[in-house]
């Protein structure tokens, strides 16, 4: 019996690959679990149009990140804190810190996309990285100043 699989099961294959099953594992396992369902034209046509859908929407995400990107690289992000002599600063900038200034500029950005190697400890401008989609990685202007 042919079967598209709705999600990865073990020893068969991966969601959306349509596979020749035995019968009785079909029904007994697969359908029960709701592992797969059965691969009519009706529902190999469904699936195609899921499948594009889904493809359209990451594209989307994909152009989405790509102008986050531009406009981020445009801006400077000023971050103020306590700094010592020599331009030191007191404990270090964050990417809580970093994350908390775009937002007040109307940015919504997870602090976890932000990927600093080691916190900031001086004072002056930083190129920090965001990654804002698994192919988009933006650099930021940071400055930061004594407060």
């Amino acid at each position: 019996m042919k079967v598209i699989l709705k999600v990865d099961v073990k020893g068969q294959g991966k969601a959306g690959e349509v596979k020749n099953v035995a019968d009785a594992y079909a029904k007994n396992v697969l359908f029960k679990k709701n592992l797969a369902v059965e691969a009519t034209p009706g529902n190999l046509k469904a699936f195609a149009a899921k499948q594009r859908r889904a493809q359209e929407a990451a594209e989307e995400e994909l152009n989405e990140a790509k102008r986050l990107k531009e406009k981020l690289e445009k801006e400077t992000i000023v971050v103020t804190t306590k700094a010592g002599e020599g331009g030191r600063v007191f404990g270090s900038v964050t990417s809580k810190q970093i994350a908390d200034a775009l937002k007040s500029m109307g940015y919504k950005i997870d602090k976890r996309k932000i990927e600093l190697e080691h916190p900031i400890k001086a004072l002056g401008f930083t190129k920090v990285p965001v990654k804002l989609h698994h192919d988009v990685v933006a650099m930021l202007n940071v400055h930061v100043q004594e407060a």
